[in-house]
C-alpha cells in the first residue's frame, strides 16, 4: 500500500496480493496393470510453484504500474473528504483517456524532488522491481490534493472564498474550520495545475512555495485520480 503525504509526511509501501494455489490429489485404481503415481517431491512442487509466483508478481506489477494503485492517507490535509488511515484506489489508466480537470482529487509525485541516488542499471532495475511489488519506497514522495485551476486560469482567494477566472467557486467539500486568508490573484502557468487541500488550514499546497508547500504541479507529475475509498469498511465509497 503506497502512501500519500503532505510535504512533511512519508510514503509507505503497497500491500502484496495473496496467491492461492490449487492442490492436485492423485488417486489409485484397482486394476493390476495401472501404475501408481509417485509423489513429486520438493523439486516437482517448486517447478510448479515458481512459474505461478512469477506470473503473479508480473501481473501485480502491471496492474500497479499501469491500471490501479492503492495508497494510504497519513495526514488530515484532505479532511473531511479523506481521513488519516483511509486506503484509496487510484486510477492510473484514466490519465491516458482524459486530462485532470476541476474538482478531481489526484495523486501526484513530488513536483520538486531531491536528486536521485545513482543506482546503476542493475540497482535501478532491482529498485523498480521492489517498488512494483511494494517492498521498496518510491524514489519520489507522493501527494494528494484537489485540482482547483488549470494552466491559463487566474485564481484568487478572498478571505478564504475561491474565485477562478473571476467567478466564485462553490466548495461543499471544505473542512468546517475555514481559512479566511487572502491569496492571489495569480495565473497558472501553461502545463501546470493549481491544487489545494480540502482542509485549507492544515494543507501545504499550491498556495505556498516549497518547502512549506508544493507550488504549481506539472501535469506530467500526476499519477492518477482517486476514485474510491477501499478501507476501512465504514468508509467504503466514492471520492467526490
Amino acid at each position: 500500500m503506497a502512501e500519500t503525504r503532505d510535504p512533511a509526511e512519508a510514503a509507505g509501501p503497497a500491500s502484496p496480493d495473496t496467491l492461492l494455489a490449487d492442490t492436485v490429489v492423485a488417486s489409485t485404481g484397482d486394476r493390476p496393470n495401472r501404475q501408481r503415481d509417485e509423489p513429486q517431491g520438493v523439486a516437482g512442487a517448486l517447478r510448479e510453484l515458481v512459474p505461478l509466483v512469477l506470473s503473479a508478481l508480473v501481473l501485480a506489477i502491471v496492474i500497479k504500474s499501469f491500471l490501479i494503485q492503492a495508497f494510504f492517507i497519513p495526514s488530515g490535509s484532505m479532511e473531511p473528504t479523506l481521513r488519516p488511515g483511509d486506503r484509496i484506489l487510484v486510477c492510473r489508466v484514466c490519465k491516458v483517456f482524459s486530462d485532470p480537470t476541476y474538482g478531481d482529487v489526484v495523486v501526484f509525485s513530488d513536483p520538486h524532488p531531491a536528486p536521485h541516488e545513482d543506482r546503476g542499471i542493475v540497482g535501478g532495475f532491482a529498485h523498480w522491481l521492489g517498488e512494483g511489488i511494494g517492498i521498496a519506497r518510491p524514489a519520489d514522495d507522493d501527494f494528494i490534493k484537489r485540482v482547483i485551476a488549470l494552466g491559463g486560469d487566474t485564481w484568487e482567494l478572498r478571505r478564504g472564498v475561491l474565485f477562478v477566472n473571476g467567478a466564485r467557486v462553490r466548495e461543499p467539500y471544505l473542512a468546517p474550520e475555514r481559512d479566511s486568508r487572502d491569496f492571489g490573484p495569480e495565473t497558472v502557468p501553461k502545463g501546470m495545475l493549481f491544487v489545494l487541500g480540502d482542509n485549507r488550514m492544515h494543507s501545504g499546497d499550491s498556495r505556498f512555495p516549497p518547502p512549506g508547500g508544493l507550488g504549481y504541479v506539472p501535469e506530467d507529475k500526476v499519477i492518477g485520480e482517486a476514485f474510491v475509498i477501499a478501507w476501512p469498511l465504514g468508509r467504503i465509497g466514492g471520492v467526490d
